[in-house]
């Protein structure tokens, strides 16, 4: 069975002030092609379809444009909800949206239900394991901690079990939205550490075929079944080496796997360029930036006049300017931005604590803190999830 395995589309996302509407339009239309061309047996999202709960309309119709296009191909699509989803409403719909071939999958208790297909080897159960929110989740799996791997490896406790009611050559791919062991992480993805602890390791989904992740923006590989396709374009310049694509995976009947990556196209390649201003001006290296996406960081001692105009003249697609000028580390002017940069919420507050009161937080105060971030951050999830 050949799958195309993508992610993280973010429909109706800006990156810095330009609208990537359009380039996310061709991107629907090469996953189409793709599909079509490649003779795809199954197409699997796994997550972050939007880019917030509450999505602009231009957003959502072109999320029904490929929903449309997928359709009249003839090939089923499994999708599930990633954590910048609302999965209530992406999941409207979704027994109707089934007799089409679009297997939308949002409710954690549905994990261990699969979508299965069917090749000449036989059955490919397709396991859809929507964002897991600790917070919300531990109930439904009667976990005790609201931690990631605790919930995830409950989940694929129903998985192993309904696959053990299967017939012994029934394949498996789960689909899943998390922040696995051993991935690279990019400026881009909303944070959802909790305890502490963001990462999950990769044995919590041992026993099935395929793994098909989400969440991460760059296409990377775990291990052998365990995927991530990364995003179809770019939201942060910190993914400026990625090379946007997609998985094409050919799940043998004995359950080997052959992989192939189909390239996403993408509007203009992006560059950091660092320096001086009328360095970065002058030099002819940087030549074939020009027609890029810039992000310019400025190292002079003093701030330049106009420094975004006179960029935009030989980097006319500027889009992000900083200021780092060289300094020794202890120089006071160092602002607190760049003493602050790197470093998570629980670290800053950690910190809070030893400048206020000259000793810093013992165990159970850091127990304290990290436990009212978590608090915060589940209150925000479960606000978003209701507007």
């Amino acid at each position: 069975m050949r799958l195309l395995h993508t992610s993280d589309w973010h429909l109706g996302r800006a990156f810095h002030r330009v609208n990537m509407l359009e380039a996310q339009a061709e991107f629907i239309g090469r996953l189409v092609s793709v599909a079509r061309e490649r003779e795809v047996d199954a197409v699997v999202v796994s997550g972050d379809v939007y880019d917030r709960a509450v999505p602009p309309l231009a957003a959502v119709e072109l999320f029904d444009d490929a929903l449309h296009r997928l359709a009249d191909l003839g090939v089923p699509t499994v999708m599930i909800s990633g954590n910048h989803d609302s999965a209530r409403r992406l999941g409207v719909g979704a027994g109707l949206i089934d007799r089409a071939g679009i297997h939308l999958r949002t409710v954690p208790s549905a994990a261990g239900t699969p979508v299965v297909l069917r090749d000449a080897f036989g059955d490919v159960a397709f396991y859809g394991l929507p964002y897991l929110e600790p917070a919300l989740v531990k109930d439904e799996f009667g976990v005790e901690k609201a931690h990631h791997e605790s919930v995830l490896a409950a989940a694929m406790d129903r998985v192993r079990a309904d696959l053990a009611t299967r017939a012994r050559d029934t394949r498996s791919v789960v689909l899943a939205h998390a922040f696995v062991t051993g991935g690279e992480a990019s400026d881009s993805e909303r944070d959802i550490t909790v305890g502490g602890v963001a990462a999950v390791p990769s044995g919590v989904f041992d026993g099935v075929d395929y793994v098909a992740l989400g969440h991460l923006h760059g296409c990377q590989t775990i291990t052998e079944r365990v995927r991530y396709s990364g995003s179809p374009l770019p939201y942060s310049f910190s993914e400026a080496d990625h090379r946007k694509s997609m998985w094409l995976i050919d799940l043998a009947g004995d359950g080997s796997l052959t992989s192939e990556r189909v390239d996403c196209p993408v509007p203009r390649p992006l560059a950091r360029i660092r320096g001086e201003l009328n360095e970065l001006l002058a030099d002819p290296g940087l030549a074939r930036h020009q027609d890029a996406w810039v992000e310019a960081t400025l190292t002079d001692a003093v701030r330049p006049a106009d420094p975004m105009a006179r960029l935009m003249e030989r980097f006319p697609h500027t889009l992000a300017l900083a200021f780092d000028p060289q300094r020794t580390p202890g120089d006071p002017d160092v602002t607190y931005a760049r003493r602050l940069a790197g470093r998570d919420d629980q670290e800053i507050a950690e910190d809070f604590v030893l400048h206020v009161r000259g000793a810093g937080a013992d165990e159970h105060e850091r127990a304290v803190l990290r436990d009212a971030f978590d608090a915060v951050r589940a209150d925000e999830t479960v606000r978003e999830v209701a507007r």
